[in-house]
This record gives structure tokens, C-alpha cells and sequence, in this order.
């Protein structure tokens, strides 16, 4: 008989309620081409929708509920716009980077993620915290240039012309190079693709606190006819890269070998890395576990959680192979030494971080004062979320604590009362059953009389 986890239990449960929405929709056919939709006051296309869906009153006031969003507020994020989706906010603790101690704010729906890096960070303060070192904010805009008759005479032209392409790119946003930020550079690429050879300019821009895409593109778009121009080729794509190379991030710390679990756990989590390494199967989970931290925080602040996954694995494969985007070895005591290395393109201002309340609460939370600032504390906070998903690997298997406070969902999706939850869920725990029919088989226990 195959052995059947809590998890394949799980999906069999949301298998059910997914087939009986799809019979529900069956049912009532619906249509999606829908004129002006857009032009909808908010309240009218929640009406509409409902109406379409056949939603019953519980679900349609689930949409209209917006939280602590306002209808102004939510209506200029995006477009067709109908209702607010929320996720928990919890914060790590124990965090010391560069001296300075941080309570980081995390979204993350994930069980044990924001335990496990509070654990992790006090076990990295014993020998000072973590160590990150200085980040620039230098974003790059690609201008792909095609149709060349002459790829080394264009060359020439580009370079000769460097200060005047700087000079249009700075016209664009007077405040930002006011400020000390600005176009600073460019650097020409040769590229050989199916479609023929192509010369790649890239624009260099100090972003300051911002993430910077839109100034680059903005600044990308206002030298292209020049450089068309200047060129004789065409000019197709100009576009901000995510590979941000130039905002990479590097951070280290010394994790106490006795508050891991002594030199056995460590042996572990080496091997564990050792394998990452050598296979891009397990690297790809492996850098999973430091994005769920990074990205908790990315989404936290308002920032664009997209780009930052799309840079970072781009950087884990800039040698030709997936790899981890952290190392470790031991220090000269036998401790561990952990140390990350990736692009972080985040800001602290424009984006939805002026406009979103609870990002703006959370940079508050944070307490930092740049983006370079905020990068720090990211890069710090995914190198605690790896060494801490390694050593529960290493020392345990990561499923005692991740099913351990799983178990409290099994137990809500299972129906239980509020007031039951943690007394049914640590009863699945204890029997290492965390599956919704033994939670409803507790509850009905219970409800029978039955001491447990």
C-alpha cells in the first residue's frame, strides 16, 4: 500500500471543493467578454460579477469588504479591480545587522517561516549578527539595437557620443540628478542571435532609494531616437533588465555550532549544501527557502516580488548552471559560516509604497533609512531562512515543525470551533495524523463527550 502524507490528504480535500466549483460553473455559463468593465464604478462590477457568478450573500460581501484599503486606494493599483485579497503579517525578531537591531515585518501565508528565521537570527547573534556589506542602486535599461550595416563603426559612434546620450537621459528626471542620482554610463554589448548580430546599450542609472524601473524606462525611451540616429540601426526593445548585477547584495554571518545542534547537525547542513551544489534539482529548493524570506519582506514593503525572484535565479544561473545562491564552510572554531550573495532592486519610495497603508506601515516597522538600507536587512533575513531550513532538514526533517503548525489549518479547513483549534491540533500532532478527516473524526469525539 502506497504511504499516503498529511499533504497528498490535503490536496485530495481542495481536489473535492475545486470539482464541485467546476460543477457550479457548469451550471451557470458564464461570459468573459465584457465591454468597459474598467469603466465600472467599483461597487457596480462587484454587483456584476456576482451576478454572473451567482455568488451567494457570504461571498459577495467577502469582495466588497476591502480591509483597511480605501476604494480610491485600491482602484488605482490595478485595473479591473473588484475586491481585496489579504495575507498574515508577522514579524522576525532577533535581528542584528551591521550592528543595528530590526524587527522585519514578513507576508507570508507559509507555517514556520517567521519562527525559523527568528531562531535562526538568535543563533547568529552569539558572535555579532550579520555582516552586509555596502550596496549601490544602480539599475540597468537595455536598448536592443538592430539593422546594422556596420556593428564596430556604430560602436564607435555609441562611445563617441556617450556624454550627449547621458545628457538626454539626465533631461528626463532633473530632481533625481539634482539629488546626486542620474544616468552615470553606459557599457555596449555585442550580441550574435538567429535573427543576426545586435549591439545592446546598456544605460546605467542611480536610482537612489527607489526600485527604479520607471525612470529607466522613462530614460531608455528618450534616447533611443538619438540613438537610432547616431547608429544607422533600429532601434526595437528598451526595457529595464531585473538582472540588477549592479545591486547585488553580499552578507555573511557565524551561526554557533552548540545552538545549532552541535557538529553532527552541522556535518548536515555542509552535505546538504554539497548536494545544492552539485544539483539544480535540489539548488532550486534549496534557493526557494531563502526566497521565502526575502520575498516575505519584498511583499511587506510594496516592493515588486516578480523582479526580485526573477533576478535572483537569473544570478543563480549566470554560470551555466543553477546554483545556490548561499555558501558555507566552517570558521576556525568549527562554527558555521554562512554567506549569501544576490541582486536585490528594492525601494523605499515610489511604487505602491507611497500608496499602500500597510507597506507604508511596514518601512515604519523597519525602521530603515535607504534602499540600500532595505536590501541588507533582505539579504540578511533570506541567509537566516536557509541556515534555518537546513538544520531542520539536517537535525529533524522539516515536516515535525512545518506540520506541527500546519496542523492548526488541517484543524480550521476540518471546521473546528475557534476555541477547539489548538486543542484538536495539537492532538493531530501528537497522534501524527495532520489530516482533515482525523480532525473531524477529534471534533466529533468531542462533541460526543469523549475525554481526550
Amino acid at each position: 500500500m502506497d504511504f499516503i502524507t498529511p499533504e497528498v490528504k490535503l490536496v485530495e480535500e481542495e481536489i473535492k471543493n475545486v470539482n464541485i466549483n467546476r460543477q457550479v460553473l457548469k451550471i451557470n455559463k458564464i461570459h468573459s467578454d465584457i465591454s468597459e468593465f474598467y469603466k465600472l464604478p467599483l461597487t457596480e462590477r462587484q454587483n456584476q460579477l456576482a451576478r454572473m457568478l451567482n455568488l451567494d450573500q457570504d461571498d459577495h460581501d467577502l469582495l466588497k469588504n476591502l480591509g483597511y484599503l480605501t476604494k480610491s486606494q485600491i482602484d488605482t493599483m490595478i485595473e479591473n479591480v473588484v475586491g481585496s485579497y489579504q495575507l498574515p503579517l508577522g514579524i522576525a525578531l532577533n535581528f542584528k545587522i551591521n550592528g543595528t537591531d530590526y524587527i522585519i515585518p514578513m507576508v507570508i501565508e507559509e507555517p514556520s517561516v517567521v519562527a525559523a528565521a527568528s531562531n535562526a537570527a538568535k543563533i547568529a547573534r552569539k558572535h555579532g549578527g550579520f555582516q552586509s556589506d555596502k550596496v549601490e542602486s544602480i539599475m540597468i535599461s537595455q536598448i536592443q539595437i538592430i539593422g546594422l550595416k556596420n556593428i564596430e563603426s556604430s560602436r564607435e559612434k555609441l562611445i563617441k557620443n556617450k556624454e550627449k546620450i547621458l545628457k538626454i537621459a539626465n533631461e528626463q528626471d532633473p530632481m533625481l540628478y539634482k539629488l546626486g542620482g542620474g544616468a552615470i554610463d553606459i557599457e555596449i554589448r555585442d550580441l550574435n542571435t538567429r535573427k543576426g548580430p545586435m549591439l545592446i546599450v546598456h544605460l546605467h542609472v542611480n536610482v537612489l532609494d527607489a526600485m527604479g524601473a520607471n525612470i529607466v524606462n522613462t530614460m531608455a525611451e528618450a534616447i533611443s531616437p538619438f540613438i537610432e540616429d547616431i547608429s544607422d540601426g533600429k532601434v526595437n526593445l528598451r526595457i529595464v533588465t531585473n538582472l540588477a548585477i549592479k545591486r547585488v547584495v553580499r552578507c555573511k554571518a557565524v551561526f554557533d555550532k552548540d545552538m545549532l545542534g552541535g557538529e553532527e547537525v552541522i556535518e548536515g547542513i555542509l552535505n546538504a549544501y554539497e548536494f545544492a551544489l552539485a544539483d539544480p534539482y535540489r539548488a532550486a529548493t534549496h534557493n526557494k527557502g531563502i526566497m521565502n524570506g526575502i520575498i516575505a519582506l519584498t511583499l511587506a514593503t510594496g516592493n515588486d516580488t516578480r523582479a526580485i525572484e526573477a533576478g535572483a535565479h537569473a544570478y543563480a544561473s549566470l554560470t551555466g548552471q543553477y546554483s545556490p545562491l548561499t555558501t558555507f564552510r566552517l570558521d576556525l572554531d568549527g562554527n558555521l559560516l554562512g554567506e549569501i550573495q544576490l541582486p536585490l532592486a528594492l525601494g523605499i519610495i515610489g511604487g505602491i509604497t507611497n500608496i499602500h497603508p500597510m507597506a507604508r506601515l511596514a518601512l515604519r516597522i523597519l525602521r530603515v533609512k535607504s534602499a540600500e538600507e532595505l536590501s541588507q536587512v533582505a539579504a540578511a533575513l533570506g541567509l537566516a531562512q536557509n541556515v534555518a531550513a537546513l538544520r531542520a532538514l539536517a537535525a529533524e526533517g522539516i515536516q515535525k515543525g512545518h506540520m506541527a503548525l500546519h496542523s492548526r489549518n488541517i484543524a480550521k479547513i476540518a471546521g473546528v470551533p475557534d476555541n477547539l483549534i489548538e486543542k484538536v491540533a495539537n492532538l493531530l500532532v501528537k497522534e501524527k495524523k495532520i489530516r482533515v478527516d482525523y480532525a473531524k473524526e477529534i471534533l466529533k469525539r468531542i462533541s460526543e463527550g469523549e475525554k481526550l
